[in-house]
């Protein structure tokens, strides 16, 4: 009997999107389930009833939830390209900046971007200094996984090509070359690799979408 692979997701969510990467990465067939996250469908809600949330991985019938459960679930259940290290300590450390850039980070530049006008200065001080640690990981690796893209890869996603468009879309910069050289070189080396260009939204279509939800702060001032 044939594996059955769902992926509930939507198409501008960087959380889904690194779900259909890891699935793509080792070679995983899947359908694909778009969701309208306006109107829940109610296999999304029966199947994620506790967040009723993308993304949503359903294999033979079982629901896993979670961007970062889902990519260790794939890493597990599929052999052929890993997305975490064998060495326990280097497993730990891939899934502690995994962590850094979701609970920590991402907070912090959504606030930077988007936050309250009086916050706003002190935001961006501190979505900085969060980023400097993640260009400190680079070192001179090509990839957070070493000469290919792993767990740390997909889950910073959002900076490599996510951060970008929020920055048009918002008007605010915080991402700049001279600043970051490693993140920027790390950027443009994960969006150019063929696999990830198929798991990438339309980049007008998302910038659209952004203004239209959040506005942007060049327009408010």
């Amino acid at each position: 009997m044939a594996e059955e692979v769902v992926l509930f997701g939507t198409w501008g969510s960087p959380f889904s999107r690194r779900v259909e990467l890891a699935l793509k990465l080792k070679g995983v067939e899947y359908k694909y389930i778009e969701e309208d996250l306006t109107n829940k469908s109610p296999l999304l809600l029966k199947y994620n009833p506790i967040h009723k949330k993308i993304p949503v991985l359903v294999h033979n019938g079982k629901p896993i939830v979670e961007s970062q459960v889902i990519l260790e679930y794939i890493d597990e259940t599929w052999q052929g390209y890993p997305l975490l290290p064998k060495d326990p300590y280097e497993r730990a450390i891939a899934r502690f900046w995994a962590k850094f850039i979701d609970d920590k980070c991402l907070p912090v530049i959504f606030k930077a971007l988007w936050g309250d006008e009086k916050e706003h200065e002190k935001a961006v001080e501190e979505a900085s200094e969060l980023l400097m640690f993640i260009e400190e990981e680079l070192k001179e690796k090509r990839f957070f996984g070493g000469e290919s893209i792993g767990m740390v890869d997909i889950i910073a996603n959002i900076i490599a090509f996510w951060q970008g468009i929020f920055e048009e879309a918002s008007g605010v910069e915080l991402l700049t070359k001279e600043k970051f050289p490693k993140l920027i070189n790390w950027s443009h080396e994960f969006v150019s690799n063929s696999v990830v260009k198929e798991c990438l939204p339309p980049r007008d279509k998302l910038i659209a979408h952004l203004r239209k939800r959040f506005g942007s702060h060049n327009a408010s001032k």
